[in-house]
């Protein structure tokens, strides 16, 4: 289960001269980015490539999407799932196909896509402010956000821990409207001992590289629902019901067999991503213990959790620097800390424009999005990765109030 090169070694730093911010060298000769691929097997992936090719088979719907999907419902425990070629579009198919029109609730705390495939639409994504202990929807913020006009909401699983599904649940049926999740982060957990996939009217799942599991590009849409699943397959393929049979308005949403094989081969290493990720944030939580200002968000250790995401807090006041600033220090050092989710859908455009005050509504999620950053893991990371990393965020905020002090006196053009 080792996957990284163990002779890329990292350079471990002791003081505030050395960070490569002021004139150190990087502590890492190559970029650590957040969600670089797993790739598992690759002569299992070449050997489905060569059996690919030889039925000369490349796309609309192939035996190995069909092996990808039946095993994708089984291991997830739902009646239907549908593969696509990436979640946004799965995004897409699941709002047209559940009939969503008007207004629909959503986080401003998500990906960019999650409102996108509303407004895409025209529809009108309303945005809600969240839980500050989960990253979810508050429910009670949802209560107050539903108009005549909301035919839905959508959920967000964020960093693999899911919403409230109940209370958004009980809300749904009370004002008769269509619940989905967009559990992009998600994949391979739980929620009450159920897998995530078994919530709302449907759920979307995305594969894209930078995901834990990835088919190159790609998503699914899974549900309980057959007559949901079988408009979700008829939109992904223009509408077609067989041959010159075109039924109902389509898009093409199908996902290629050489993004199916790179799913099937990933799913068979599945269980080494997550343990080598469960490892990583194990060494995570030993290194950054006690340092003043920067919090490790937790996962439920009672549930499965693919634990794809290292999600600091970052509190100014205690840590002497900002996220920001902090981020910086890290960039410089290679290692590739990502803000999430910066700043926010609705400081966004169009929506920046559309919903000018939104912040007013939104306070939790603004408070987060000057907070929040996520570290490298997976399995292009290891212990010693990690280590090296801890200790360059202790030494930064350990120096917090010079480091400050320098970058705000460069930003002004004081030095």
């Amino acid at each position: 289960m080792d996957f990284k090169d163990p002779l890329i070694e990292a350079i471990m730093k002791d003081c505030i001269e050395e960070l490569a911010l002021f004139g150190g060298s990087p502590s890492f000769p190559e970029k650590l980015h957040v969600g670089r691929p797993n790739l598992g097997d690759r002569e299992r992936f070449l050997a489905r490539v060569n059996e690919m090719f030889d039925r000369n088979w490349l796309t609309n719907n192939g035996p190995l999407v069909q092996e990808l999907e039946q095993k994708l419902a089984g291991m997830l425990g739902v009646r239907n799932c549908i593969v696509l070629c990436n979640a946004t579009v799965a995004l897409e198919i699941a709002v047209r196909a559940l009939g969503l029109t008007g207004e629909v609730i959503v986080p401003s705390f998500t990906f960019v896509a999650t409102a996108h495939s509303l407004q895409w639409q025209e529809i009108t994504p309303v945005f809600c402010d969240i839980d500050p202990d989960t990253h979810t929807l508050d429910p009670q913020a949802v209560r107050r956000m539903i108009t005549p006009r909301t035919s839905g909401i959508v959920g967000v699983h964020l960093w693999g821990r899911p919403c409230n599904v109940e209370a958004l649940t009980e809300i749904a049926e009370s004002h008769n409207l269509k619940l989905m999740f967009d559990a992009a982060h998600a994949f391979g957990c739980s929620h009450n001992g159920k897998m995530i996939g078994n919530f709302g009217n449907a759920e979307v799942f995305s594969f894209h590289a930078t995901k834990f599991f990835n088919t190159f590009e790609g998503g699914a849409i899974v549900t309980n629902s057959d007559e949901l699943a079988a408009k979700i397959r008829l939109m992904k393929n223009f509408g077609f019901a067989g041959y010159d049979n075109v039924i109902y308005v389509g898009t093409n949403g199908k996902m290629t067999e050489i993004c199916a094989a790179m799913g099937l081969t990933g799913l068979e290493s599945l269980d080494d991503f997550i343990a080598v990720n469960h490892r990583n944030y194990r060494r995570y939580s030993a290194e950054l213990a006690d340092i003043p200002g920067v919090s490790l968000i937790k996962y439920n250790d009672k549930e499965r959790c693919n634990c794809q995401y290292i999600v600091l807090e970052i509190d100014e006041g205690k840590a002497g620097l900002n996220r920001d600033y902090l981020v910086e220090v890290l960039h410089a050092e290679n290692v590739m800390a990502r803000r999430y989710f910066y700043p926010g859908c609705h400081r966004m455009e169009p929506y920046r424009s559309y919903f000018p005050h939104a912040e007013l509504l939104l306070p939790n999620t603004e408070r987060l999005a000057q907070r929040v950053m996520s570290l490298p893991t997976g399995t292009a990371v290891d212990e010693e990765d990690i280590k090296a990393i801890g200790r360059i965020i202790r030494l930064a905020v350990s120096h917090g109030g010079e480091i400050t002090g320098r970058l705000a006196k460069t930003k002004t053009g004081l030095i």
